[in-house]
């Protein structure tokens, strides 16, 4: 009875150890929350693969999805740690002076963006100087994306300047790539707004049209942005972003292989898994 005493008691306090154990290991657990806009796919791709590279070393991740300009308000407020889709110098220069001082950049991940007005390459015009005078073989519209995104805030000032006589008209990009699938296919004028890196660019034959003014700016680069002090609180994962970068192969391969699989996760864990050691380089 005594021998039966002394191995429960044993057994106890070996299973509240373990308890203990596993309550310190979950606490220790390192948590990461990332932002993303829908429909802007190279955010989309990059989010996920980021994700999953820190779910391979541990982390607990968490994306949340929203508007830009909540994604901005929720990373100043500390609520979000990182968002990997801001344009500069000119799409999203307004949005990160807002919160100057509440939000840092962290890094450059790709150097070679732009956005601007977009045309199938058999629309026979080159400049948005064009635009009015076929008017009509555009139905009159530019197919825009969501409010609030910079490339629209951006044509309804190109739409005063060039004093256009179509209207910009607000969608999602969802919504703009689905309108100008259709057109695409069956040879029509359409003129959307659009920006690269995008798979669109490999799936159908498009082109910017000239933008003489520079409303859209030239060459933009793809930065990311975290709250205030979270280089400070997680260091592994600051080199990360810090460090994290795409060119042109890379960046294509990966919109390619996400825009392929409709479960972006498994997508994202394919890409992680067939460069790995590309992105490990980024913590070393």
């Amino acid at each position: 009875m005594k021998n039966k005493l002394i191995l429960f008691i044993a057994m106890a306090v070996f299973t509240a150890s373990c308890n203990m154990n596993s309550k310190k290991d979950n606490s220790e657990q390192k948590e990461i929350t990332i932002a993303y806009v829908d429909g802007w796919a190279e955010g989309v791709a990059m989010t996920y693969v980021t994700q999953e590279f820190f779910q391979t070393k541990g982390y607990s991740v968490e994306l949340k999805k929203a508007a830009v300009d909540l994604v901005f308000a929720s990373l100043s407020n500390g609520d979000t740690d990182v968002f990997m889709d801001t344009w500069l110098p000119v799409t999203h220069k307004e949005k990160v002076a807002k919160f100057k001082g509440k939000i840092e950049p962290l890094g450059t991940s790709y150097t070679n963006a732009r956005i601007g007005l977009v045309v199938p390459d058999y629309v026979s015009i080159s400049s948005i100087e064009e635009l009015n005078a076929n008017a009509d073989k555009f139905d009159g519209q530019i197919i825009g994306i969501e409010k609030g995104a910079g490339i629209t805030g951006k044509t309804d000032i190109a739409v005063e300047e060039y004093q256009l006589k179509l209207d910009h008209v607000n969608s999602s990009s969802v919504a703009m790539l689905t309108e100008l699938s259709k057109a695409y296919k069956e040879n029509e004028w359409i003129v959307v707004t659009g920006w690269a890196p995008h798979w669109k660019f490999g799936r159908m034959n498009l082109k910017f049209l000239e933008d003489p003014k520079g409303v859209y700016g030239s060459t933009e680069r793809i930065e990311t942005y975290a709250r205030k002090g979270f280089k400070k609180d997680d260091a592994f994962a600051a080199k990360y972003f810090i460090n994290f970068k795409l060119d042109d192969a890379k960046m294509s391969d990966l919109l390619a292989k996400m825009e392929e699989s409709q479960d972006k996760e498994t997508a994202a864990k394919q890409w992680v898994a067939d460069n790995s050691e590309f992105l490990n380089s980024f913590v070393k």
